[in-house]
């Protein structure tokens, strides 16, 4: 099997994936037991770094659903430049936070999915705009993580305070259970 066929049959299933846990999730109409807005609220594991305190820069490609880099050594203190591009055929996330904060924050990103923000291969950015019922946004301007569509890139810079349990994922439904996930090491 060529790579292309490979490439062509996984993002069937992460598009079967996703579009499943849509449907289960219009069954559900209300906005009440959503997660907080923010993966990271609290921001507990680090901070938005400085341009100037960048000691390293790390490259990241997102592909359909893995990450060309599995994990990251950091060292407590360090700021470092991650330079991100979506290189895949579908829309992908880089959050970095502790296991903990992906798990809440991939239900708001079943929200963003379950009202159309979230379209496969593209972002409807002016329903990201738009506010929900809990008075929130799904605008999905967190400092720890982005949102990209196929070929986009980006960067994060980012303070590594604390040695806690840190990943970097991918929350769009299914994706991340598919292993678009990675782990900074201290």
């Amino acid at each position: 099997m060529s790579i292309k066929h490979l490439k062509v049959i996984v993002t069937a299933l992460s598009l079967a994936a996703s579009a499943s846990l849509f449907a289960s999730a219009t069954a559900n109409t209300g906005h009440g037991e959503e997660a907080e807005h923010g993966a990271a609220s609290g921001l507990d594991f680090g901070q938005p770094g400085k341009v100037s305190a960048v000691t390293r820069t790390v490259n990241i490609n997102m592909f359909d659903n893995y990450y060309d880099v599995e994990s990251v050594d950091v060292k407590e203190g360090e700021t470092i430049r991650f330079n991100i591009t979506n290189k895949a055929a579908l829309v992908h996330e880089f959050n970095i936070a502790p296991p903990e904060a992906h798990k809440n924050h991939q239900k708001e990103m079943l929200m963003m999915l379950k009202h159309g923000v979230i379209q496969g291969n593209k972002l409807n950015r002016k329903l990201m705009s738009m506010k929900m019922a809990n008075g929130e946004s799904m605008t999905h301007n967190d400092p720890n993580s982005v949102l990209l569509e196929p070929g986009e890139s980006t960067e994060i810079i980012w303070k590594f305070d604390d040695k806690t349990q840190i990943e970097f994922a991918c929350n769009i439904p299914g994706h991340y259970q598919s292993g678009m996930v990675g782990k900074i090491n201290f």
